[in-house]
């Protein structure tokens, strides 16, 4: 069960960055088109930057990923609870996403009224339905991270700081060997610093 279980990490991780990658993109897409003679031609210049378009979407997703950084290189309970607030942020995607249905048209009419364009009708666009799926799938990943996350496998300690109080005893260089030279640059030490006055 355990090694089934560490086996999930890989297409759940996989899972939730390309849904999470999907809403962000699409959260910065225009949702929503006008349709009509008036509409047709009308440029869409004089609206408004993000008329028919739903860019907290896009900041909650980003949220999403910054957790999915954060999953991939620590350990333990604080793993967990970052998959926790990357599930409350999948849902904050999806919540995006219901309201948008009505937002973004109700948006764009506005604007569009701002300018005498009144007799139009407005449908979503493909990437509201992209953004819907993505934030949808998002919350998936997200949930079962907080579940499966305790089997996942974690990143070694060899790459965490050093927790040790006490300075290594510096040695005069002519007194040591090549290894040791070579083991104190590839733990950050410089090996030809003589002691500290």
């Amino acid at each position: 069960m355990a090694e089934r279980s560490r086996r999930t990490f890989g297409p759940v991780v996989l899972l939730g960055l390309a849904a999470g990658t999907l809403t962000a993109v699409a959260g910065n897409k225009s949702w929503a088109v006008a349709e009509g003679r008036q509409a047709s031609r009308f440029s869409t210049l004089a609206l408004s930057v993000d008329s028919g378009k739903m860019p907290v979407t896009t900041a909650v997703a980003l949220v999403v990923l910054a957790s999915w950084g954060v999953v991939l290189v620590t350990r333990g309970r604080v793993r967990r609870a970052v998959a926790a607030i990357g599930a409350l942020a999948s849902a904050g995607c999806v919540a995006a996403v219901v309201i948008g249905w009505s937002s973004v048209t109700d948006s764009l009419r506005s604007d569009l009224a701002g300018v005498g364009v009144t007799d139009v009708s407005f449908s979503h666009t493909a990437w509201f339905w992209a953004a819907a799926v993505g934030a949808l799938l998002s919350l998936v990943a997200t949930v079962l991270a907080v579940r499966l996350v305790p089997t996942w496998p974690e990143m070694g300690s060899r790459y965490d700081a050093p927790v040790t109080g006490s300075e290594p005893a510096v040695v005069d260089p002519e007194d040591q060997s090549s290894l040791e030279l070579w083991k104190a640059m590839d733990e950050g030490r410089d090996p030809t610093a003589g002691p500290a006055e």
